[in-house]
């Protein structure tokens, strides 16, 4: 039996285990986005070292990466702040997806109907559209998957890189919407989303979408502003 491939630079097998602090740093950040340490909460090097079976050494360095990535405030001696999502961060995100989105439907109406019916389609057949049988987490990569779909469906990739970027703000605000119980109206509204864009009905299509995203904020307690909110 050949021995393991070695890495890059003879330092070990190429299937190694990632560095303490990577594992450290990807088991917060997917616990920040997932809600399982809310806004608020006061996380310990201890803690977290205890639950990956490490030193205190790659968490420490895990927290000041969250730090300078704006998810975590650090106090010495007393751990890491889970720094508040603002109402006007969840606003400014909500809208910057507004706007990226409506662009994407009115791309996809530019393309003619064979697009938007074939869009339409693809998008009715994803797991947003039903949620069942999802777990909470799934829901929301759900949730994340078919608006990144539509957004990719318009074919540009400035706005599908813009789009991408937001990626961990959107997981962390849905994760705070209390999105299971609102399930029944986020697979609704994705669904006629979907059935909007399949029938070439674009405004329709953007009105659902804002109604949608406003959703979100209304579940954190934020006024939507003059964007999000339905004209009188």
């Amino acid at each position: 039996m050949p021995p393991p491939t070695a890495a890059p630079g003879g330092t070990g097998p190429a299937s190694a285990e990632p560095p303490a602090a990577d594992r450290a740093y990807r088991h917060v950040k997917t616990g920040l986005l997932d809600g399982t340490y809310p806004d608020g909460h006061l996380l310990s090097e201890g803690e977290v070292a205890t639950a990956m079976n490490m030193s205190r050494t790659p968490v420490r360095e895990a927290f000041l990466r969250l730090q300078t990535e704006g998810f975590l405030r650090l106090y010495p001696k007393r751990g890491a702040l889970v720094v508040p999502v603002t109402p006007t961060e969840a606003r400014a995100v909500l809208e910057a997806r507004l706007a990226l989105e409506s662009f994407a439907i009115d791309k996809i109406a530019a393309d003619g109907p064979a697009t938007m019916r074939r869009v339409g389609e693809d998008l009715s057949a994803h797991a947003a559209c039903d949620g069942s049988g999802l777990s909470t987490a799934e829901m929301h990569e759900a949730d994340r998957d078919f608006h990144a779909r539509l957004v990719a469906a318009a074919a540009n990739p400035i706005i599908d890189d813009l789009y991408n970027a937001l990626r961990d703000r959107q997981l962390r605000i849905t994760a705070g919407a209390r999105t299971q119980d609102r399930r029944p109206d986020i697979t609704r509204q994705h669904a006629e989303v979907a059935t909007a864009v399949r029938d070439g009905a674009a405004d329709t299509a953007k009105a659902v979408l804002r109604d949608h995203l406003l959703g979100v904020l209304r579940a954190l307690g934020v006024a939507g502003g003059p964007m999000l909110e339905p004209p009188a």
